[in-house]
């Protein structure tokens, strides 16, 4: 039978961005051994840079065969071995543990996850995200370098920052006029905006502004700087401080088409046209200046209180690149939970939303993966692999000498044992393990002592 255009398309890309990533796994494997050679981070770096992108090229194209077990099967081939060479661990461990002690997620969920990046960005609806409350709302595109200004009207944007944190700065730099102080707040989930205008001295007027809960503070720090730009419209000279220096430096930014830097930078060659002058400031947020921490406060009362539609619900990118990977996350744990093997990390990582984010802090050593896996130098292990013809422990040759029995049970540690129960207030249990590996507080002297223990018995098992 032959394969529909679609399909046949589908295998040869697929086929083709798993070439690369095989050769390159080879090369890699000559120089990453589990005790010398390229460190854990740089194999990320490696691995992130260069492997995932290759495998996810065009991933939009092919992404419907990521779902199939056979293709699966060959997305998990590659990935195993280097998710092994990042956590350091032995050739035998599961993919499931593998993943989940290296922190890197399946390689089909990162395919599904750049398929729908991609249609995110292209428009497509985002009924998928959020449990469908964003089906109709815009994402924040940029513009069209087209609808910007042409380079020969543009003019440059400069802004003049106020270093001294006192309020005497303001007139140390001779600023009179009207000064209007932005600012942007996220608190509680909520967004808000605001500005407020002073003049001699005093408030004369301000505004606040809603936006979307989705949206974020850079989005509320622009809003209200375009926002500032068009009350200067009124007035003939106009300062604008803020104290968002991120907000500033990307309207200096010519090739920068966010859409409001794009209004903001249109609305300020329509001011000058007029002959009037806008002049911008950054000042250190917080340094006790009035007008900056009356539009806090504003901004602050803008998110909380106001009842009122949002004046601004642009979805960013951002936004729905983090919904996506949540989504993916929580894919990877019902995968993790269901999955038969991993049986040993499960009681140290019970939770892949958790792990994925304590892993990459807590800088795993050699050593503790074959405490988090169950595989290294223990006669349980050793005998499994006709490396050793007993199981039993040193202690009592009936009881088998697995990682339990070392770190929990085994009298030949029991001093030591006892002294980090003392220090921890904890007593070393199966159902303890996972909260003591995620207090930072208990685990560092965990550690210390699983590295003796075990490094001790390795030592004793050659």
């Amino acid at each position: 039978m032959v394969k529909s255009g679609s399909k046949l398309i589908e295998t040869m890309v697929f086929i083709e961005v798993l070439y690369y990533p095989t050769n390159l796994y080879k090369l890699l494997a000559r120089s990453a051994k589990i005790s010398w050679g390229l460190s854990p981070e740089v194999i990320r770096t490696i691995y992130v840079a260069v492997i995932e992108p290759t495998i996810l090229y065009a991933a939009s194209v092919w992404a419907a065969a990521a779902s199939k077990i056979t293709v699966q099967k060959q997305l998990n081939a590659i990935q195993r071995g280097f998710a092994q060479k990042i956590c350091k661990g032995y050739r035998t461990i599961s993919l499931n543990a593998a993943l989940i002690i290296a922190g890197v997620l399946p390689l089909d969920l990162r395919v599904q996850e750049a398929a729908k990046f991609y249609e995110a960005k292209r428009g497509r609806p985002l009924e998928h995200l959020d449990g469908g409350d964003l089906a109709d709302r815009e994402i924040e595109e940029k513009e069209c370098f087209l609808k910007a200004l042409h380079p020969a009207s543009e003019e440059d944007i400069v802004f003049q920052c106020l270093e001294n944190t006192d309020p005497q700065t303001l007139e140390e730099y001779h600023i009179v006029g009207n000064m209007i102080f932005t600012d942007g707040s996220k608190i509680e989930g909520k967004v808000g905006a605001a500005l407020s205008r002073w003049l001699d001295g005093r408030e004369v007027e301000h505004k606040k502004f809603k936006l979307e809960p989705y949206c974020s503070v850079f989005q509320a720090e622009l809003y209200a700087l375009w926002r500032a730009v068009e009350m200067a419209t009124t007035h003939e000279v106009t300062n604008i401080l803020s104290d968002s220096r991120s907000s500033l430096e990307l309207l200096k930014n010519q090739r920068e088409f966010h859409p409001l830097a794009v209004k903001i930078r249109k609305t300020l060659r329509n001011l000058r046209t007029q002959n009037k002058t806008v002049k911008l400031f950054w000042i250190r947020a917080h340094a006790g200046v009035a007008g900056n921490e009356r539009a806090d406060e504003l901004a602050k009362e803008a998110a909380l209180k106001m009842k009122v539609k949002s004046h601004y619900d642009r979805c960013p990118i951002s936004f729905v690149k983090n919904k996506i990977r949540q989504s993916s996350i929580a894919q990877w744990d019902r995968r993790y939970q269901e999955g038969s093997t991993a049986e040993t990390t499960k009681v140290f990582l019970p939770d892949a939303k958790i792990a994925y984010r304590f892993v990459r802090k807590a800088r795993l050593t050699p050593t503790m993966v074959q405490v988090l896996t169950g595989h290294g130098g223990f006669a349980d292990y050793l005998c499994r692999f006709k490396l050793r013809t007993e199981a039993g422990c040193f202690c009592d040759p009936d009881i088998k000498q697995d990682i339990w029995h070392i770190i929990l049970d085994c009298p030949k540690f029991g001093k030591r044992r006892f002294e980090l129960e003392m220090q921890i207030n904890l007593q070393l249990k199966k159902e303890n393990l996972s909260t003591i590996l995620f207090d930072n507080s208990y685990r560092v002297p965990f550690t210390n002592f699983c590295t003796i223990v075990v490094k001790h018995i390795a030592a004793l098992n050659k």
